[in-house]
């Protein structure tokens, strides 16, 4: 093959429907390439078509280089839209449609969205009404159903020839030139734009095709959404643009049924987040998903149980990777039969890191790339519609990272979840890993709050009913973290907030953790003296955690001794940044 670097450079100077168009013409127009959530089979022929006819279409509405929303899920619907917008030399913008009326404002600001692709059956089914009725408000709301009625015989017609005279019919755009814009997530703040290029994401996609091999008969399984870059690079373009079928679901949350779609449609590979694989794992009947050959995790780390659980029940390897949404997104991943614990794998082909030291950390640095796949830049409400380009191409991706002699990379932890207790950094990597090693089953997340004394403190919240401080500080001391890594306070909730990517929602974690101090300042009422009945239940309590925690120290005690190092993995970053993994 050659240098890959080169072959990298060379085939990312393209546009993406152009991109597009190769693949469908090397892999012939009948082949399947993608199967809708309702079973329906699109060939290439058949994509190709609906994307030059409703180009021309929405091209009569809209003008050359405009930024058009797209709202709607995984589907074919979503990526012939896309397709149709490059086509006519449009900018497709990803619109996450769970992110609430506020936010899609603030992007569409941001990245001067006059008119908004959806569908009304997409509205109704996901009671999308009011959201769609406050966006109306500011933007055009364009549903293609009635999109198609007014596709014209010369739509028609070019849907014909467009294919075979793509030159001569469809947009040239300019390689540099954006591409595709997508939306930070908002954890932390107000959604930025991430302005990619056709380049950047052309040049992602070639890169995680020379870095993950892939078997011929491959077929992909994606339920994440296209508003995401994960979703939408490596789980929809990256096996259009290399031939590979791809299977569609609208949701990642329909545990009981997407293992169901796995067995039925005999897929290979699979796009998840730890927590969506575990819960199809623990839905799936044995051997329900044993056609998968890999499983490839994103957004959060992947843990050690559903890695055992995916081998022992099911036979297929689980990839973890890391990236950022500036990134187009992946930097680094694991390969098939390499995978190292608590590392996300090697940098990409192509990828330039620089680490930066940080005060108060060692053996780590703040993560610098740079790189072909590195976006133009960002668009903010404040300054609507202007580029804000990078220095020298270098992205800060706020992340403390360790680089190993032989390449291989460890996320220690995102610098804006570090907390500074009484001179000392913790990451709240720790204190989450910490939590769902004794409650694998359960969704654990961590924020800073103010302290009076130490300066700040850690307050975890978790979806886990009989949470023990105690019993977590049995572990942490049984496996030599420090006792500073041990919240100070636990909260319980029933279920932790989630946002649509997969991500935890740290800023609704903040706010739950910020009205749980406030209200446990409150006075209270005097308290009536307890039974003998509650007395006795107490002491049982209390005995029964003290016996997890003996039972935890023992079962690890080997392993300790084989292996001294203690493994950490971190979240998705939340300035945009999405597949994330670590080791300390």
């Amino acid at each position: 093959m050659g240098d890959p670097i080169k072959r990298i450079e060379r085939r990312s100077r393209r546009a993406i429907f152009q991109a597009y168009l190769e693949s469908a013409r090397k892999n012939g127009a009948k082949t399947v390439a993608v199967t809708d959530g309702d079973g329906k089979d699109f060939t290439f022929q058949d994509i190709t078509r609906a994307s030059f006819a409703l180009g021309g279409a929405i091209g009569r509405m809209t003008e050359k280089k405009e930024r058009v929303g797209i709202l709607l899920p995984t589907g074919a619907g979503a990526i012939i839209s896309l397709f149709a917008l490059l086509s006519r030399g449009r900018v497709p913008a990803m619109l996450n449609f769970t992110s609430g009326s506020k936010n899609l404002l603030a992007a569409c600001k941001a990245a001067q969205v006059r008119r908004i692709v959806t569908a009304k059956k997409f509205v109704e089914l996901a009671n999308l009404e009011k959201l769609i009725g406050e966006l109306s408000e500011a933007v055009d709301i364009v549903y293609l159903e009635d999109v198609k009625t007014q596709v014209q015989p010369r739509d028609k017609a070019l849907a014909i020839i467009g294919p075979i005279l793509p030159v001569l019919f469809s947009a040239n755009s300019d390689p540099e030139e954006p591409g595709v814009i997508l939306f930070t997530s908002g954890t932390e703040g107000a959604p930025k734009g991430v302005v990619l290029s056709h380049r950047n994401i052309v040049a992602n996609i070639e890169q995680i095709s020379a870095h993950v091999v892939l078997e011929p008969s491959d077929k992909f399984f994606n339920p994440l959404p296209t508003f995401h870059c994960y979703g939408l690079t490596a789980g929809a373009l990256w096996p259009i643009l290399n031939g590979h079928p791809v299977v569609f679901h609208p949701s990642p949350l329909q545990t009981k049924i997407i293992p169901k779609r796995i067995f039925e449609t005999g897929s290979t590979v699979l796009f998840a987040t730890d927590t969506f694989l575990s819960q199809y794992m623990r839905a799936s009947d044995d051997g329900g998903m044993s056609s998968l050959r890999i499983a490839v995790c994103g957004a959060e780390r992947v843990r050690d149980e559903t890695r055992q659980a995916a081998e022992k029940r099911f036979g297929f390897e689980v990839l973890e990777g890391y990236g950022v949404t500036e990134g187009s997104p992946v930097l680094a991943a694991n390969q098939p039969g390499d995978i190292r614990s608590g590392t996300v794998g090697q940098l990409l082909p192509g990828i330039e890191a620089r680490l930066d030291p940080v005060e108060g950390l060692e053996n780590a640095g703040r993560l610098h790339v740079r790189g072909l796949n590195v976006m133009k830049g960002y668009l903010s409400p404040e300054n609507p519609g202007v580029i804000l380009p990078l220095t020298d191409g270098w992205h800060d991706t706020g992340d403390i990272v360790f680089i190993d002699d032989e390449g291989y990379v460890s996320i220690r932890g995102r610098l804006k979840r570090f907390a500074k207790i009484g001179g000392e950094m913790v990451s709240l990597a720790v204190v989450e890993n910490c939590a769902s090693a004794v409650w694998p089953d359960n969704l654990h997340a961590a924020a800073i709050l103010p302290d009076p004394k130490k300066g700040e403190q850690i307050i975890l919240v978790t979806d886990r009913k009989d949470a023990s401080r105690s019993l977590l500080l049995a572990w942490a001391q049984s496996h030599g973290v420090p006792e500073i890594s041990v919240p100070k306070k636990i909260i319980e909730v029933d279920e932790v907030p989630v946002l649509g990517t997969g991500k935890i929602d740290f800023l609704t974690i903040k706010t739950i953790a910020e009205e749980a101090l406030i209200a446990a300042a409150q006075p209270a009422e005097p308290a009536a003296e307890p039974t003998k009945q509650e007395l006795k239940r107490r002491a049982a309590e209390e005995k029964a955690a003290r016996k997890r925690a003996e039972k935890v120290a023992k079962e690890t005690a080997a392993n300790e001794i084989a292996n001294p190092e203690k493994t950490q993995s971190v979240a998705a970053n939340d300035d945009g940044e999405e597949i994330k993994n670590a080791a300390e």
